[in-house]
């Protein structure tokens, strides 16, 4: 693994920079903190894609006849990392740009790619990912959601939970089960479903951080045409998988910026309120230094080896499981540095930050839950990268 960028790269890395540099948001950390509706800064960001999509900069490691830069693997990793540096706002499709754009690529028909992909870049359509339920979320493949062939159409009933972007999503990548005699992975379907259609009805599911950031959506006879199936019916497994390999394979590289800027702070404030003199917060603070160091190499890895194979690997979950815990404690850290000032948030008179550590910290115990538990990526990294028999 060669951790220097090469002529092109260095120079393609320049050209981000710049751009960031003229046409990053200058009211996005203020406006971050503020005391803004979900809906009201969604729109925001909504914008803010836009004018990345409008400047090329959308999607650029998709291929460009489906409107990306076609842009190594390496240089979205470069991307990320700038966007990341930049303190730019993030975009708002991030379930479309991340998951579900490079998974209808794979596995779409054309018809498809023409009608999902350029609105997807253009945040024109936001996207969801249906997977999880209130009785399948580790284990996905149990799930019980169906959809029922009537005609040219699927009848779809079923409950899903902790939806990201429920909210805001105008399609969703919708994981059900069409055989239900068939063994649980084989018998499922992925569909592409309009979130507008009839029998379709979308709830908030608040937090202990108070936002409703995820969704439950119920499907009560909601009617899906044939051809928005992704892949092949009964093939619906090796679609998510699909799915689910780029959020675990890709998603690290702007958190490990986005750690080392909070690092940064945290050792301010440590500063700020006397601490630094501690032994013991002095100790903690550079074992999370250590380990966004490792979690840099470890991203630098992961994308090394898609680079060579252009697919994420197993080895996307060692990633997974490293990032959520350090983010757990390094947040735990942040509360032991601030005392009784770390239980104030947004809007005490008093929060430091604008309460963002408190939020964080309550943040942060969704981390090993989302993008698949700490458990499941255990038992897959055991099986598929060490070689371990399976458990039962």
């Amino acid at each position: 693994m060669d951790l220097n960028l090469n002529p092109k790269e260095l120079a393609f890395r320049d050209e981000v920079r710049g751009w960031l540099n003229a046409n990053t948001p200058r009211d996005w950390a203020a406006r971050r903190n503020a005391e803004e509706s979900l809906s009201a800064r969604f729109a925001y960001l909504r914008q803010w894609q836009r004018k990345l999509f409008d400047a090329g900069w959308a999607g650029i490691s998709w291929p460009v006849e489906y409107g990306g830069r076609g842009a190594s693997i390496i240089e979205q990793m470069i991307f990320i990392e700038e966007m990341a540096r930049a303190q730019a706002p993030p975009m708002a499709n991030v379930i479309g740009l991340g998951l579900v754009g490079p998974t209808i690529i794979a596995f779409g028909t054309e018809r498809q790619k023409k009608s999902y992909l350029e609105k997807i870049l253009s945040a024109e359509e936001i996207w969801c990912q249906g997977f999880s339920e209130p009785n399948a979320g580790s284990d996905l493949a149990s799930l019980s959601t169906e959809a029922r062939l009537d005609g040219d159409h699927f009848v779809v009933n079923g409950h899903k939970c902790w939806t990201s972007y429920g909210w805001a999503a105008d399609r969703c990548e919708l994981l059900v089960r069409t055989d239900p005699a068939a063994p649980k992975h084989k018998g499922l379907t992925v569909l592409l479903v309009d979130m507008h259609s009839p029998g379709i009805e979308v709830r908030g599911l608040r937090q202990m951080s108070g936002e409703c950031e995820f969704s439950e959506i119920f499907f009560r006879d909601a009617r899906v045409p044939v051809e928005n199936v992704l892949g092949e019916v009964n093939d619906g497994w090796r679609v998510a998988i699909g799915t689910l390999a780029h959020e675990r394979g890709t998603f690290g590289a702007a958190l490990q910026v986005t750690y080392r800027r909070n690092f940064n702070r945290l050792v301010e404030v440590a500063r700020e309120m006397g601490r630094d003199g501690d032994p013991l917060v002095r100790q903690k603070l550079a074992q999370c230094y250590a380990e966004i160091e490792i979690m840099r190499f470890n991203q630098m890895r992961a994308f090394s080896r898609m680079n060579e194979t252009g697919v994420p690997g197993p080895e996307g979950s060692i990633q997974k499981i490293f990032w959520s815990e350090l983010n757990q404690r390094m947040q735990q850290v942040a509360m032991e540095i601030l005392g009784p000032y770390g239980q104030l948030a947004q809007g005490a008179e008093d929060a430091i930050d604008g309460g963002q550590w408190a939020y964080g910290y309550l943040r942060s115990r969704g981390n090993t839950i989302e993008a698949g538990t700490s458990e499941i990526q255990r038992n897959i990294i055991g099986h598929f990268v060490l070689g371990l028999a399976k458990s039962y």
